[in-house]
């Protein structure tokens, strides 16, 4: 009786078509079908960027986008995962990279092609401002392309549906790495922390952890994020 009072709403994942309680995300609607994910699944909370997910609404031409662990499912939505996408990811050593535009052309030369369609932007499930954040890259301002791309959690989707085949994701991923390695200043406290490492302030408390067995770290682990939380 209890499950006949659950609303089910018929969706549509590869092409065939499933009952699945209303309400549920499309990443707890496709294990609901039967589908075992061991790709295109990871944090399940929208930060990852692993369950990047193309859908169609019935009826309706436009396709949607969104993340599969934060997007709920509607009824008659036709869906599909793309757990990876074969972008261009340039090789390159930081130290070796001036942070200016030159260099970022150099190592994505197809960054010239953007033509300022916008498709970057509606693909993306985290509402950035992705087209704006490419204009600045490619004039190099590096620390507008910092502030605007800071929160992507390298989905892909942006490069799955540009047609100037550019991978924004990935320029922006090399442009907050330039940018902490050559544009920022050192931090004291980072400076700090690897004298002490590297004195060996800290080796008898990694052996005392050594020795632990594993009930025993648990038991610290759990303690610590109690009193620290998230700092842990």
């Amino acid at each position: 009786m209890k499950e006949d009072a659950i609303k089910l709403i018929p969706i549509y994942i590869m092409g065939k078509r499933y009952q699945v309680p209303n309400g549920l995300t499309i990443q707890k609607a496709m294990e609901y079908s039967g589908y075992s994910l061991t790709r295109g699944c990871g944090c399940r909370g929208g930060v990852c960027g692993a369950c990047a997910t193309v859908y169609r609404r019935k009826g309706q031409y436009r396709l949607n986008v969104g993340l599969a662990c934060q997007t709920v499912v509607e009824a008659d939505i036709y869906l599909v995962q793309l757990p990876y996408s074969p972008a261009n990811k340039a090789l390159y050593a930081l130290q070796n990279v001036i942070p200016d535009e030159v260099s970022i052309t150099r190592i994505y030369p197809e960054l010239l092609r953007c033509m300022g369609c916008n498709t970057c932007t509606k693909s993306c499930p985290m509402n950035l401002e992705v087209m704006n954040y490419v204009s600045a890259a490619i004039r190099g301002e590096f620390e507008e392309v910092v502030e605007l791309s800071i929160e992507c959690v390298q989905c892909g989707l942006c490069a799955a549906r540009c047609p100037a085949e550019i991978a924004p994701f990935n320029i922006s991923l090399l442009i907050r790495r330039l940018h902490g390695k050559h544009i920022l200043p050192p931090s004291p406290q980072l400076k700090k922390r690897l004298e002490e490492i590297e004195s060996g302030m800290y080796r008898g408390q990694i052996e005392e952890l050594r020795k632990m067995d594993r009930s025993e770290v648990e038991k610290i682990y759990k303690e610590l994020q109690a009193t620290k939380g998230a700092a842990v």
